[in-house]
This record gives structure tokens, C-alpha cells and sequence, in this order.
């Protein structure tokens, strides 16, 4: 079941594959989305503005588009 988090007034599902530490993942997933839109070059900011969902697999978030190839891994470490 996925956990929604709410990102540019939007709500976003996020899958979590390893649920030692789904607070602590969460946490610095919100903060990185919010580093990358504020200063994030445009491809990212691109990817961002078409989020739909993003999967959390240990250290990576991978952020899905609804453009295929906007999709993104982020490194949340």
C-alpha cells in the first residue's frame, strides 16, 4: 500500500520497498523534491512538474513522469 505525500499541491503515491525506515526515507525524500524544484536544473524541474509517483528502493528514490523518459533516480544520501 502506498504512502501520499503532498508536493507542489499535488498528492504523489510513494512506494517503499524496505520498511526498516519508511519515516526517515520519507523525510529526506520531502526534503530533496523540495531542493530540486527550488534549485534543480530544468530537466529536473521538468520531471517534477509531471510527478506521478516515486518508488523508494534503500537510498534511491526513483521518480516516475507521466513522460516515460522524464523518469529520474534520485539519490536521497
Amino acid at each position: 500500500m502506498p504512502l501520499l505525500i503532498k508536493f507542489q499541491n499535488k498528492v504523489i503515491p510513494v512506494y517503499i520497498k524496505s520498511s526498516k525506515s519508511s519515516k526517515k526515507a520519507l523525510d529526506l525524500l520531502i526534503s530533496a523534491l523540495e531542493l530540486k524544484f527550488n534549485y534543480g536544473k530544468a530537466t529536473v524541474k521538468k520531471c517534477l512538474d509531471n510527478l506521478i509517483s516515486v518508488e523508494i528502493d534503500g537510498g534511491e528514490a526513483i521518480l516516475h513522469s507521466f513522460n516515460e523518459r522524464d523518469t529520474l533516480a534520485l539519490s536521497l544520501y
